[in-house]
């Protein structure tokens, strides 16, 4: 995500910030329209506890917060989501064998796709609400957080995924045509995890510009989603550097239609076509990093950006 966006909620344990053990999960404010077109959101029961909260759960071993997310909500609601911006991050106390630990939950909006609610031993009822009902149903202070982050913008955006080319090896060790340079082991395995994760945002789009380094690291993500690649040249650092702003206006563009896209470009374009959307529309970046691999997560609402979100790895996290 982009850097200090995240909102923290620490805790003290007999007057000090706990240091480790720390437990990973994520999950999501599951939203849709209820008839009168009022945005309404998901709550459920978990008889274990007897609690009203937020759905989320603890990532698996090697899985990333996202796709850890993505699975809790569908998991605990039926209902499949489409991840959004990245809302705040939380940190609480809990009791693990008798020994106190830190609990860490990273929080998306997601809308509502397909799916229905079934009851099951771990989550026996479900309820939606308004943002301010399910502010006051919710059992815990740090699902109001959650929430009042979510209420902060309007839920219903369109995401454009800008995702940097996977590693490619040296430059200067390449003997053909800088177009033609492939890429490398670990580029192949940052292109696979970009396959594994991405289908979260649920693009309906892939777009790579004509590298073949870009090409390879969004094709297996469109084989996944059963996508063709479609090459574009003004995604391409060449392009960019004769008319710096056409990038950003075919985002915003794209961002207009309402459909997710996955594009797929360079480290001479990504950072300053990130910095000028976010500059004219007020989203103050500290900093505007583009590593290989790695991902800007652009929401919009019509053309207006109203966030970015940096994944700088989507290589599995520790739970």
């Amino acid at each position: 995500m982009a850097l200090g966006q995240a909102e923290r909620h620490g805790w003290t344990y007999g007057g000090q910030v706990s240091p480790r053990p720390e437990l990973r999960a994520a999950g999501g404010v599951l939203w849709r329209r209820d008839p009168s077109g009022a945005t309404v959101i998901a709550l459920v029961h978990r008889p274990r506890y007897d609690d009203w909260s937020l759905p989320k759960g603890k990532l698996a071993t090697g899985e990333h917060s996202l796709t850890a997310g993505y699975r809790e909500v569908l998991e605990e609601t039926g209902i499949t989501p489409t991840l959004g911006r990245r809302l705040v991050r939380t940190e609480y106390p809990v009791s693990i064998s008798e020994k106190i630990a830190r609990k860490v939950v990273d929080y998306w909006a997601m809308r509502a796709a397909d799916g229905d609610f079934q009851a099951n031993d771990e989550v026996d009822e479900l309820r939606w609400l308004t943002v301010e009902k399910a502010t006051d149903a919710v059992s815990y202070r740090h699902d109001r957080a959650v929430l009042a982050a979510f209420a902060q913008a309007e839920p219903d955006t369109t995401t454009i995924l800008l995702v940097r080319h996977g590693s490619a090896g040296d430059r200067t060790q390449w003997r053909g045509t800088d177009d033609l340079r492939p890429l490398d082991p670990t580029g192949h395995r940052q292109a696979k995890r970009a396959a594994t994760v991405l289908p979260c945002f649920g693009p309906r789009r892939v777009i790579s510009a004509d590298k073949v380094r870009c090409v390879e690291t969004i094709r297996p993500l469109a084989t996944v989603l059963g996508l063709p690649v479609v090459v574009d040249d003004d995604f391409g650092e060449e392009r960019h550097a004769r008319n710096s702003t056409r990038a950003g206006e075919l985002v915003r563009a794209l961002a207009m239609a309402g459909e997710p896209v996955a594009i797929c470009s360079q480290g001479g374009l990504i950072p300053d076509t990130v910095a000028e959307l976010a500059a004219a529309d007020g989203i103050a970046l500290e900093d505007v990093p583009s590593r290989k691999g790695s991902v800007w997560a652009l929401s919009f609402t019509g053309r207006r950006l109203i966030a970015a979100d940096y994944y700088r790895t989507l290589k599995p996290e520790k739970s």
